[in-house]
């Protein structure tokens, strides 16, 4: 397996993942939105190295992604595709804006589909792999992040179905499911939280003040002490590389703890559980 398309690969876990699979010798082809992402990962990366204008929400560049990969990969085709873009919106269901779940889900699911359906003619040449970077809250729902959640747990399923599609012809789908990660993904999930919990009324900021208070802590958390987004490059690497890959891999202590403990409990019990979190 040599060449690997990554989505979001300006910041964090795709980031990551692209300049270790690089330094493995890798031929990566790197997803990023802005030119200043893009020569940022140039600068430390390999001369084999390429980045493709890639905002996985515009239909223009879905619309010329198969061509730019092709150019790059000729007829030996593409070898995987990592799906690691997305979002996080940190606001009660209640009263989060209609338009920020439908980005939410657009960015972490609708867009995702749009990428694989886009290159999976390349993946077939090669009979390469998908990897569908999730979360253990693809798993585990709780409070404040349900867009979030909803946008993952569709995503397993997603992966599951679509497992299941490509099997007859030996294309092998995967899903990571990362715990607490130290990524921009914090910061960013807390600017919004900050930018909808102004925008919503005095009696809303009264019901979910402390809750979103919750979230800000739980993001300080993850930032501080969460895994090195290098811990989930490393897993990416075994689920592209491994003979016979499992069909989902958790990252981190606590991901363990979530699939494969808390996951299975009564849902009461569950939640009584999540709730102790804050």
């Amino acid at each position: 397996m040599t060449s690997i398309l990554i989505t979001g690969a300006a910041k964090g876990i795709g980031r990551a993942t692209a300049l270790h699979l690089d330094k493995l010798g890798f031929t990566v082809i790197a997803g990023v939105r802005s030119a200043a992402d893009a020569d940022s990962l140039r600068q430390a990366a390999s001369p084999r190295f390429h980045t493709l204008q890639l905002d996985i929400t515009h239909d223009d560049h879905i619309a010329a992604l198969h061509d730019a990969v092709a150019a790059i990969v000729g007829s030996g085709g593409l070898d995987g595709l990592v799906n690691n873009a997305g979002v996080a919106v940190a606001a009660p269901l209640e009263f989060v804006p209609i338009t920020e779940f439908r980005r939410q889900i657009e960015v972490n699911l609708t867009a995702q589909l749009a990428v694989i359906q886009t290159v999976l003619p390349l993946l077939r040449q090669a009979k390469g792999r998908i990897i569908n970077v999730s979360s253990i809250g693809g798993r585990i729902a709780g409070p404040m992040l349900g867009a979030y959640h909803a946008s993952k747990f569709a995503l397993e399923g997603l992966t599951d179905s679509l497992r299941q599609e490509l099997a007859p012809w030996g294309l092998q789908v995967v899903s990571i499911e990362p715990g607490a990660i130290a990524t921009p993904i914090w910061d960013s999930g807390t600017q919004t939280a900050d930018r909808l919990q102004a925008q919503m009324s005095p009696q809303a900021q009264t019901y979910y003040a402390a809750a979103f208070e919750w979230a800000r802590n739980f993001a300080k958390t993850s930032t501080a002490k969460g895994l090195p987004p290098e811990r989930v490059a490393e897993v990416i690497t075994t689920a592209l590389t491994a003979a016979q890959p499992r069909t989902r891999y958790p990252v981190g202590r606590d991901a363990q703890i979530g699939t494969h403990i808390i996951a299975r409990l009564p849902d009461r019990l569950r939640d009584r559980l999540m709730a102790a979190r804050g």
